[in-house]
């Protein structure tokens, strides 16, 4: 990750713009022609997220000494990671949605899969249906299991469900006929239908949005989009036009779930691939940690104001699923596998009934956020917590974004926790602080352990505006040897969206016999796909494999048409994901994939200069270190002091502009030629 210039040289245009909208802080990253970065924070508006947008850049042209228009005019590139999409499912404030289904299938939505997530949990209900039943209508008609088309579409049912939608004040309808993944003409034909007999513009084709087999995952996709388009699709349509008549030259581009970028226009019809769109930046941004010329092993662990997101890179690859639950919701949409926890620094710490001491899942949001922030928020938080400890400093936060206030701090840890706790506010404190780190090693487990990775052979990328003052610590309990921590971890994700691909997926279910495919029928269905993919510079080829039977399939890419290879390939990730293999077994082909991409050039910015001399601290706090140590005396230094090829022992901090960094006793810091923190785990005497 690059480190932000001097305040004061000038910028030099063209410049790329990442703006990424998180729960609590909206961040701007600022890269110029020259590859000096800037940093910019100030507080999202969760009423209206495009008001943070606009928030943010405003703050920037102002303190770059420029007109908005002019910040906007020289901009090549404005990339935008939102979370609206999320947020419309999870506050459920989505469309009125109708849905048209096969005779027959009516309920599939709502029977599901048959299945609990939790299967010792009998008594936690279902998540409300987005499609009631009374507005999920049958449409005749049949497309058999081999394409072919059984009994046509009946245009009558259609325009029957248009009345009742009328008179029932539906705003989107989704459309899932069986086997509509193997042809879609059925469902072309109701929304065309639709288009005459229904007033409504809002119409998801699940063959369109994502032709994927599995009647249930398909509808429940389809529904999704229905649910967000109208919110998701006017937002970006209206900040796009918004910031093109502020002087934008360009439309904006979207971080899709993919970890890749796209046009408002190509993703207008599928907002659902943006459910994802800020954190996986973390895609772009791992990149920009990654040593030149070597197969990067990284798992971030992005901690924000609201909620801590896990990723794994994996010889320089982030696996992508299909499989994603929002809010209990199943959606099938290619996704960077992330896993999200209520972690972040405004993780609200309580007291339960029984009188045991919780960190999250909720947190205190951007307003009235952390009692320290003085906005009028009561409960404590991780964040007043480390201001209790004296590892935060009381004062300006995130580049003056905020002001935190020790005294509010301790009053809100005293009277929720330590009394009730019988504690004294600092051993409050630090039960938060550790309770924390647990449930965030736990996280950081699920993707790394739980998928047949060794940590140890990886480093921990902590990053977000509170990821650095627990990485090491997690670290240390995961077994990892090295934690980097970014000097721009507190706008990881909006750096990452300028440093990600553009990328868009197609797909294909395709369903054979891996050793007895016909190339010649498998190169059809490639270049189909291909020609989907239009110019992209990039084409990509995956397969879709599974053992007979099997349920689930594992992605495999394909280098040209050499099967055998895809078999060595499975079977290696089969082992890996399962613990086992069935040498010689059949393995069946059921989709195939084109990804198109377009990268985007990165240059990196120009090298500071090495370290001088032994940097002198700012100034010695005390501090709580950890149980074993508990308060000493700590240096604390400035990170603009600290450059390439500085060492120091922990316990230390570095305060950045938008995070500050603890590193443990025993612990070496380094600085290294990224002019990142890079920290030895246990290498100090």
């Amino acid at each position: 990750m690059s480190t932000p210039p001097p305040p004061t040289s000038p910028i030099v245009p063209p410049w790329r713009i990442g703006v990424d909208v998180g729960g609590t802080f909206t961040d701007m990253v600022l890269r110029d022609a020259a590859g000096a970065v800037r940093i910019f924070k100030s507080p999202s508006v969760p009423a209206d997220p495009s008001e943070g947008v606009l928030g943010v850049l405003r703050l920037a042209a102002q303190q770059l000494d420029l007109p908005l228009s002019a910040l906007l005019r020289d901009c090549a590139l404005f990339v935008h990671g939102s979370t609206v999409a999320t947020n419309t499912i999870l506050e459920k404030k989505g469309a009125r949605v109708g849905m048209l289904t096969t005779e027959g299938f009516r309920d599939s939505l709502e029977i599901r899969r048959g299945i609990r997530e939790n299967q010792w949990d009998h008594r936690a209900p279902f998540p409300e249906v987005l499609a009631p039943r009374y507005l999920r209508l049958p449409v005749r008609g049949r497309i058999g299991a081999d394409g072919t088309e059984l009994s046509p579409m009946v245009a009558e049912d259609v325009d029957a469900a248009a009345k009742v939608f009328a008179a029932e004040g539906v705003e989107s309808v989704a459309v899932c006929l069986f086997n509509s993944f193997l042809d879609g003409a059925h469902e072309r034909g109701v929304g065309a239908q639709l288009a005459e007999s229904w007033s409504g513009k809002w119409v998801s084709l699940s063959s369109e949005v994502m032709p994927t087999m599995g009647e249930y995952e398909r509808g429940s996709t389809a529904v999704v989009n229905a649910y967000i388009a109208p919110k998701v699709t006017s937002y970006l349509n209206a900040l796009d036009e918004q910031l093109r008549q502020l002087g934008l030259p360009r439309s904006l581009l979207l971080l899709q779930s993919n970890g890749g970028a796209v046009s408002v226009a190509d993703v207008a019809s599928r907002p659902v691939m943006l459910v994802l769109s800020g954190p996986a930046a973390g895609v772009g941004a791992l990149k920009g940690c990654a040593a030149p010329g070597e197969p990067a092993n990284l798992i971030s662990m992005e901690i924000g104001g609201t909620s801590c997101d896990v990723m794994v890179m994996a010889g320089g690859d982030v696996p992508v699923t299909d499989a994603l639950v929002i809010d209990g919701y199943h959606l099938t949409t290619p996704s960077v596998e992330i896993h999200t926890v209520g972690a972040g620094g405004g993780a609200i710490a309580w007291v339960d009934d029984a009188g045991l001491l919780h960190v999250g899942p909720q947190g205190a949001g951007a307003r009235p956020g952390p009692a320290a922030y003085g906005l009028g928020g009561e409960n404590p938080t991780v964040t007043d917590a480390q201001l209790v400890l004296g590892r935060l400093r009381p004062g300006p936060l995130a580049g003056g974004a905020v002001t935190l206030d020790g005294a509010l701090a301790r009053k809100a840890i005293e009277t929720k926790l330590a009394q009730p706790l019988g504690l004294s506010v600092e051993d409050a404190a630090a039960g938060v602080i550790r309770l924390l780190e647990q449930n965030l090693l736990h996280a950081v487990e699920r993707l790394s352990i739980e998928r047949g990775h060794n940590p140890a052979t990886f480093t921990l990328v902590a990053a977000g505006g509170a990821g650095p003052m627990h990485g090491t610590n997690v670290a240390r309990s995961l077994g990892a040897k090295r934690a980097l921590l970014p000097r721009a971890a507190g706008a990881f994700c909006a750096m990452g969206m300028l440093q990600s691909d553009v990328r868009q997926d197609y797909l294909k279910v395709f369903l054979a016999d891996l050793d007895k495919v016909e190339l010649t029928t498998l190169e059809a269905g490639f270049a189909e796909l291909e020609a989907r993919a239009g110019d992209a510079p990039i084409l990509e080829r995956e397969v879709d494999l599974r053992y007979e039977g099997q349920q689930w399939p594992v992605r495999v890419a394909l280098n040209g048409l050499d099967t055998a290879a895809a078999r060595k390939k499975f079977e290696a990730e089969h082992q890996r994901l399962f613990g086992h293999i069935q040498p010689g077994g059949r393995i069946d082909i059921t989709a195939l994939r084109v990804i198109g991409r377009s990268r985007l050039d990165w240059t990196p910015p120009a090298a500071r200069s090495p370290q001088v001399g032994t940097p002198t601290p700012r100034e010695m706090r005390k501090v709580w270190v950890d149980p074993a140590h508990g308060w000493r005396e700590v240096p604390i230094y400035d990170g603009a002091d600290l450059r390439p090829g500085c060492k120091l022992d922990g316990p230390l901090l570095v305060e950045e502009r938008t995070t500050t960094a603890f590193v443990g006793p025993r612990d070496r810091l380094e600085v290294d030629e990224r002019d990142d923190f890079l920290v030895h785990i246990g290498a100090a005497p």
